[in-house]
């Protein structure tokens, strides 16, 4: 990651670093433009949308740069999901598409794609497991929706999924109650259902692979799974209990894509992120340590295996570069300090020197 030129542009906050060592940091500008707006590209668009923002991801598609599905935290039934794309002519987003949602999403993922070959889809989850299909003027339309509960009238809403890069066929959710599901969204029938936790699972992350995919949950566990041989699974840290005595359940995870060797965690309310190695399981690789209030998002970097970066109520989003484990990692290398706490980051897989954020009904990109 390269620190960002200094901001240009007067009326500007630069970003504090977090509090620590401060010569180890660098610092990213709330704004950076040349003094010729056309001879230098801005350093960070901003969206604002009419609406909390929470789901938000990244297109892949090489021919679709610059776009991203952002999804809205209304309390009431009728949601929005909205795709918006970057003009860069125009230093603006604008609004290619819209569909309405039930409920927020928890999650909002498009197709992995990365050669722009197949189908333009995108995937939602809240109550149900939705596939929309993007037509080339732009205009989304639902493809199908996936319910695994057939049997009842009520449904247990789903926490999380994750699109499965090597196999874009297989979609795997996580739910309440307790269990994953495996789709298979080309026959739209489950693979496979498995009872993956002891209490409500919060999120799962399959590998780099086809068949490896992990959980955590609010049992405080992280568990592993092979699609392969389903009769067991490997419980790969298991988080400490607090003062009262409960377990500290586990929220989000994120597997390094570039060295399947690596998970981070965050933990319930809390300040740190957790790094694993899943050769030496129970014990946390790193513990990184830079946020002051809970952090709530995680992304690995898509085209390095040491570095991920952070967002937090603080507030801040930031970078972290873990070649040096497993000597501690004290501090980040780049720090962005937001208007508002910070409920999302995502990392562009086909920009990789972008990031995302979301704050309040801010939709933010940066260049890092």
């Amino acid at each position: 990651c390269e620190t960002p030129r200094a901001g240009q542009r007067g009326g500007r906050t630069p970003a504090r670093p977090a509090r620590g060592r401060q010569a180890r940091r660098a610092r990213m500008s709330q704004d950076q433009m040349g003094g010729d707006e056309g001879s230098r590209k801005k350093e960070i668009y901003s969206y604002q949308a009419p609406w909390l923002i929470y789901g938000m991801n990244w297109s892949v598609r090489p021919d679709m740069q610059f776009r991203l599905a952002i999804g809205s935290f209304e309390e009431e039934y009728t949601n929005t999901v909205r795709i918006v794309q970057l003009d860069q002519d125009k230093h603006d987003f604008v609004v290619t598409g819209e569909f309405e949602h039930p409920y927020p999403t928890t999650k909002i993922q498009w197709v992995p794609d990365a050669t722009g070959t197949q189908t333009d889809l995108l995937a939602t989850t809240g109550d149900y497991l939705r596939i929309w299909q993007v037509s080339e003027s732009g205009t989304p339309r639902l493809e199908c929706l996936l319910n695994n509960n057939k049997n009842t009238e009520f449904c247990s809403p789903l926490t999380s999924f994750d699109w499965n890069e090597m196999d874009p066929s297989m979609v795997g959710t996580s739910s309440i109650d307790t269990t994953c599901t495996i789709w298979d969204i080309t026959k739209r029938v489950p693979r496979t259902q498995l009872i993956a936790h002891d209490k409500e699972v919060y999120d799962i992350a399959f590998a780099a692979g086809v068949h490896v995919f992990a959980s955590v949950g609010a049992d405080g566990s992280i568990r592993m799974f092979d699609l392969r041989s389903l009769e067991h699974s490997t419980i790969i840290y298991e988080s400490s209990e607090t003062s009262q005595g409960a377990i500290s359940p586990l929220i989000r995870l994120a597997w390094n894509k570039q060295d399947p060797n690596y998970l981070a965690a965050i933990t319930m309310d809390s300040s740190k992120v957790i790094i694993l190695d899943i050769r030496v399981p129970s014990m946390p690789a790193a513990t990184l340590e830079g946020h002051t209030h809970c952090v709530n998002a995680l992304a690995w970097a898509p085209h390095s295996s040491c570095h991920i970066c952070t967002a937090a109520d603080d507030c801040q989003a930031l970078i972290w570069d873990l070649s040096q484990m497993p000597n501690p990692i004290e501090d980040p290398i780049l720090a962005y300090r937001a208007e508002a706490e910070v409920n999302q980051v995502q990392w562009s897989k086909c920009q990789p020197d972008w990031i995302a954020t979301c704050f309040n009904r801010t939709l933010q990109i940066l260049r890092v």
